[in-house]
């Protein structure tokens, strides 16, 4: 018989069978075959059986039958560097979306270091420092050439910055409050603190902390946003600033610097007061201008109303959870007055709990006083003047001291009169009933929940603004305004990626304004499977980001050439997911 001649190539052959479990299982098998003919027929010979060799090594003898040269591996090509690119790159492609280097600033790398700043502090929320030194590990600082900036530059960078705040605040109010984003030219605003480091900082003054951070100086500022929540301007201020003063300041910076004339301004019942009320009437005579309010009486106005035959009485709430009333010291005003049944209970509930929390105070110095250890009425007056108003609740206990007695009860009279107003609110406004009808004026007083969101943001969830290390006051402004402008990146981020993080992408519409907020059932879904309807896995925000991370830029420099290829990785498919959701392709730099 004539030897048998052709070329050999490999086979893979699958196989499948049933044990004696009844489980099927799979298995292959690779022969290295050749293939000649026999007369008119095709045969096949197996030349060897390669099902014991590794799968590499498979692979390797099937490439070489085939033509292909193998080389050793890492003799054909180097990558001389790897950088972290995705989450920069994802932050950037939303930055030109929103046109924010447009708004910045003429070109020029005062605005490139801005540019950076901002998405660094989406990105890595760190101190100007730390951030100088990471900007070489990650394409953003190679792609902006920001490798090798100095600090001198940075500080100059925000000095810039800090001059050209008018202007770009002012962009964003002709987009975001001009009568075709926001036909009910409405704005929100409210006031926070943030405490600073040494003593040496020009705004820092010791004043009432929103942080609880006793003891620290700290700087105040403002953010002024659109009903939806997003970022429109911000102002900062010396920490012993009061509500009325800066809601004042902001007014003057909508009509003279953002050169708005009409707007209304919602804000808390610190914030607008009377006073600030009067002022803004004052203002409204130029008939050029017109600002209106929504705000909130305090308990004491709140209880005058419900007094005797006041307009405020409880039989409005008996089929309805608000009411349209009116009185004699609120002339050209509305009053909306709710009753929200879950607020009452709650704080029914936390009144009973912090009254019992104060009695055992009082109990601990009664004890003293009776055991003989605390004599002396004006000592025994000082250690209660020391615990009774701890948790505010001083004013509903009547206590008598002696030189060798102490006694307190309940003022039940005066407690019961503030439980008959417990989950009652009354929102007090100038807008027209033609222009917003009652349930619109409670749902514009509870969009400041949006502004709470933004300093939740700026503060602890993604930007850490906290503390302030800066000294000089437009150093500070510049940082602050770094926050807001990261924040409105932050802001349409959040609502892009929400399918792919835990957002509510549809939160329902309340039947009763009154009534709390709640999540749609799709977002309980998610949080209790963490996937989406579709099962893919969910993320934070931040978890997000730190995935994106993974996204490297690899520089690759084949042997022979003297140039290096920028290569990115292969994306995974949440990486493929969230630049598709940004409607835009990876690019291959920051700087595209």
């Amino acid at each position: 018989m004539p030897r048998k001649q052709g070329r050999v190539h490999v086979v893979r052959v699958r196989k499948t069978h049933v044990d004696k479990q009844g489980q099927r299982r799979e298995y292959t098998s690779a022969y290295l075959r050749r293939t000649y003919r026999d007369g008119a027929a095709v045969r096949n010979e197996t030349v060897a059986n390669l099902s014991m060799l590794p799968p590499e090594a498979v692979d390797a003898m099937e490439a070489t039958l085939k033509g292909q040269t193998l080389v050793a591996a890492g003799s054909e090509f180097a990558i001389t560097r790897s950088l972290p690119h995705g989450h920069v790159a994802a932050v950037a492609a939303m930055a030109r979306q929103l046109g924010l280097p447009a708004l910045l600033g003429p070109a020029g790398r005062r605005r490139d270091i801005v540019l950076a700043l901002v998405i660094s502090r989406v990105v890595r929320p760190k101190p100007k420092l730390s951030t100088l030194a990471w900007w070489p590990d990650t394409t953003l600082g190679t792609d902006l050439g920001l490798a090798g900036a100095s600090t001198d530059e940075v500080y100059a960078a925000m000095d810039w910055l800090a001059e050209r705040q008018e202007p770009i605040e002012r962009k964003l109010a002709a987009k975001h409050l001009a009568p075709v984003a926001n036909p009910g030219r409405m704005a929100l605003f409210d006031l926070t603190s943030a405490w600073v480091t040494g003593r040496c900082c020009e705004l820092a003054a010791r004043g009432y902390s929103r942080d609880g951070k006793k003891g620290c100086e700290q700087i105040e500022y403002g953010v002024l946003t659109d009903p939806a929540g997003r970022p429109v301007a911000v102002r900062v201020f010396a920490g012993n600033t009061a509500d009325p003063d800066a809601f004042t300041q902001i007014v003057t910076v909508i009509r003279d610097e953002l050169d708005i004339q009409k707007l209304v301004l919602v804000g808390d019942r610190g914030m607008i007061t009377c006073a600030r009320i009067d002022a803004l009437r004052k203002l409204n005579e130029d008939p050029d201008t017109n600002f209106g309010w929504i705000t909130a009486l305090r308990a004491p106005a709140i209880a005058k109303l419900a007094r005797d035959d006041g307009p405020l009485q409880m039989s409005l709430f008996d089929t309805q959870d608000l009411a349209e009333i009116s009185h004699p010291d609120y002339p050209g005003e509305r009053l909306i007055a709710c009753r929200n049944p879950a607020l009452a209970a709650e704080r029914t509930r936390k009144r009973s709990e912090l009254l019992a929390a104060t009695e055992k105070l009082l109990a601990g110095i009664a004890d003293r006083v009776t055991r003989g250890t605390l004599t002396g009425a004006g000592e025994i007056g000082t250690a209660v003047g020391k615990v009774i108003d701890k948790y505010k609740m001083g004013k509903h206990f009547h206590t008598t001291i002696t030189d060798t007695t102490l006694t307190y009860r309940r003022d039940q009279a005066r407690i019961d009169a503030e439980a008959e107003l417990d989950g009652i609110y009354v929102l007090r406004t100038s807008v027209d009933a033609g222009t917003l009808d009652p349930a619109g004026i409670v749902e514009g007083y509870k969009n400041l929940a949006n502004v709470e969101r933004d300093f939740r943001i700026i503060k602890t969830d993604d930007l850490d603004l906290r503390p302030i290390h800066h000294r000089l006051d437009n150093r500070v402004k510049a940082h602050v305004l770094i926050c807001l402008l990261a924040c409105y990146l932050i802001w349409h981020l959040r609502k892009a990626w929400a399918p792919m993080t835990f957002t509510d992408e549809h939160p329902p519409q309340r039947d009763n304004p009154v009534a709390p907020a709640q999540r749609s059932p799709e977002a309980d879904a998610k949080a209790s499977r963490n996937h989406d309807a579709h099962g893919n896995p969910l993320r934070s925000f931040r978890g997000l980001l730190d995935h994106l991370a993974t996204l490297t830029r690899n520089d690759v420099r084949y042997h022979g050439a003297s140039t290096e290829v920028p290569v990115l990785a292969q994306p995974t498919t949440d990486q493929r997911r969230a630049f598709d959701l940004l409607d835009t392709a990876i690019p291959l730099t920051t700087a595209a």
